[in-house]
């Protein structure tokens, strides 16, 4: 059984409930970010963090 639960912050796309599990991340500002988008941000944070250690 599938709920909708609410839309991701980032793109906006519905994030649903299946079989009691989040189809997505809970933020801790209660927010919902899709598993789409929270792999992209996590690309992105470690692409920022090897261009930092690339300038030191």
């Amino acid at each position: 059984m599938e709920e909708l639960v609410g839309s991701c912050v980032r793109c906006a796309h519905d994030v649903y409930c299946t079989a009691g599990f989040l189809n997505g991340i809970l933020l801790d500002n209660k927010n919902i970010l899709c598993f789409n988008c929270k792999d992209i941000l996590n690309a992105m944070i470690k692409e920022e963090s090897l261009e930092e250690e690339n300038q030191n």
